[in-house]
């Protein structure tokens, strides 16, 4: 069980680095539905690694590398020059990430082990 949630993770991963760097991103007609995608992507990818990994030390890893990931992929939209890099999808990047990890306090413990 805990491999299949491995390799949902890192295939949720993969699919934020590919929305991350294509060229036309689906779009969500909402207010401010671009950064509470980043939010919800980041988010639910945070909580998914800190479910799998009940250890902070781990998580703390997470954390960081996940914050690491969606503001290297900023600054490779800027670079690449079809898309622009955007401090406020950094944020909510980042926010994603902290209240994704802050979530998995309130989820029962044991789901994945």
């Amino acid at each position: 069980m805990r491999m299949m949630g491995l390799g949902l993770g890192w295939g949720w991963a993969a699919a934020i680095v590919w929305l991350s760097l294509t060229p036309s991103p689906p779009s969500v007609d909402v207010a401010y539905g671009d950064k509470l995608g980043h939010l919800g992507a980041y988010g639910l990818l945070m909580l998914w690694f800190a479910l799998l990994y009940p250890g902070w030390p781990v998580r703390a890893r997470y954390m960081i590398g996940f914050i690491a990931m969606g503001v290297g992929l900023e600054f490779l939209q800027g670079r690449f020059g079809y898309r622009t890099l955007d401090i406020a999808d950094m944020v909510a990047n980042t926010l994603g990430v902290l209240l994704g990890c802050a979530a998995v306090l309130f989820i029962p413990k044991n789901v994945f082990h």
